[in-house]
């Protein structure tokens, strides 16, 4: 079921528009229902101001209406096992729970699994800011 995601995440990465650092990257979320929302990085002139491609993906997943994230795919064109950067590691931490699978993946599917616990073990808490 894992591979399904992979493969989201890499027709995503097909729509990337990335002409200043052309790197596509592509990211597919799944919820616990099954639900599976995708996104691509996106580049704009005022560089770095446009959006990674776990955020693209974020937007449609809370725009969908959410759910509890449990699995969450990356892959980028020209680098094996991307993992994502810190301000996306966040995001994703604020939606989805240390449990959460992270496959970083490369061209031929997914090269690594890890947690969203370790990949950000020492995250921001929203509920301490209340």
């Amino acid at each position: 079921m894992s591979h399904d995601l992979y493969l989201a995440a890499k027709a995503a990465m097909k729509s990337a528009h990335a002409p200043y650092s052309k790197f596509p990257v592509g990211a597919a979320i799944r919820t616990e229902d099954g639900k599976v929302y995708a996104g691509a990085n996106i580049e704009v002139a005022s560089y770095p101001e446009g959006w990674c491609a776990e955020t693209t993906a974020l937007g449609h997943y809370v725009m969908g209406g959410g759910g509890r994230i449990v699995e969450i795919a990356v892959v980028a064109e020209r680098m094996a096992k991307i993992s994502p950067c810190g301000g996306c590691r966040q995001r994703l931490a604020e939606f989805a729970g240390p449990s959460a699978k992270l496959y970083l993946c490369d061209d031929t599917g997914i090269a690594e699994t890890v947690t969203m616990g370790d990949m950000l073990p020492y995250g921001f808490r929203g509920d301490i800011l209340k």
